[in-house]
């Protein structure tokens, strides 16, 4: 693969999915491309490289996909998840008493153990949802990993990654070498495909919206934009969970850090979340009042 070839495919990734691949990310995309160049019988990949410059659509999807997909695992960092089930949620079942209803999303849900993970969460809290409708909505880019979360299907070392034992028993039944998740948690997530970067309004309004370590591969610019997208489909009171590694901080002012729950942000009463183009255009405002 030489430079323009590689650079091709930055653009290419970029435009598609937001991902901004640096320079010495040469041996990713070989890792993640070379199969998609296989499956289609290719010789290698500056054959793919030709197609896709020629407009070969499904080729195109697939690489972007191969190159966007995460790795995950369930109950990831713990930390959310502690704060989820500790305070967010009794916080939201006080508020929320009279309607009766929860929508969570899970943006980037990639092979689908976060919002499994909620939902075993939910699962577990029993008779305090009695008689509430909860809605977890999982959406992806790669359509490829959404059939794999659909499928609930795990291998014995993804089930290890962050699941303890008993939930293991209570929520899994083993498949030979594989487990899958009980009908009753599958039942509890909708999966549906989501780019990001396009307009989600249609999705509706959220509660909590997990969007975990997927902005930290964006540039400053996407990434302030599509805060200003979330914000505007959360309620007023809904909590936002990131990754470790992420913040808003210098990015938008349209949520706030919500104090002692690392990862944890509010939407910022007052301040009116900008539609995607106002957020591309004001993004260096306020990265310039951060410095």
């Amino acid at each position: 693969m030489n430079q323009i070839e590689y650079d091709f495919l930055r653009k290419l990734v970029k435009d598609r999915s937001g991902l901004v691949l640096s320079d010495d990310k040469h041996y990713l995309v070989e890792s993640r491309l070379l199969p998609v160049a296989r499956k289609s019988g290719l010789a290698g990949l500056s054959e793919l490289f030709l197609k896709m410059k020629h407009g070969s659509e499904r080729l195109i999807t697939e690489a972007v996909e191969a190159m966007t997909t995460n790795e995950t695992f369930f109950f990831r960092d713990k930390i959310p998840f502690d704060h989820l089930k500790d305070t967010v949620l009794p916080e939201l079942l006080r508020a929320r008493a009279s309607r009766r209803s929860l929508r969570i999303w899970c943006a980037a849900a990639s092979t689908g153990q976060e919002p499994y993970s909620i939902a075993m969460i939910l699962k577990d809290m029993g008779a305090q949802l009695a008689g509430w409708r909860v809605e977890i909505v999982a959406t992806d880019l790669s359509h490829e990993v959404l059939e794999k979360s659909k499928s609930g299907i795990y291998s014995q070392f993804e089930v290890q990654r962050g699941l303890s034992i008993q939930m293991l028993m209570d929520h899994f039944r083993q498949i030979g070498e594989v487990w899958q998740i009980n009908p009753d948690i599958r039942a509890m997530v909708q999966f549906r495909p989501l780019n990001l970067l396009h307009d989600f309004s249609s999705l509706g309004v959220f509660d909590i919206v997990f969007c975990r370590n997927v902005l930290i591969y964006f540039d400053q610019q996407t990434k302030a934009a599509v805060f200003g997208n979330l914000a505007r489909s959360m309620e007023p009171d809904g909590y936002l969970f990131l990754g470790a590694a992420e913040t808003v901080v210098g990015l938008t002012d349209v949520f706030r850090p919500c104090h002692h729950r690392r990862g944890v942000y509010l939407p910022h009463s007052g301040v009116r979340a900008p539609s995607l183009a106002q957020g591309m255009a004001d993004t260096r405002l306020v990265q310039d009042r951060w410095r």
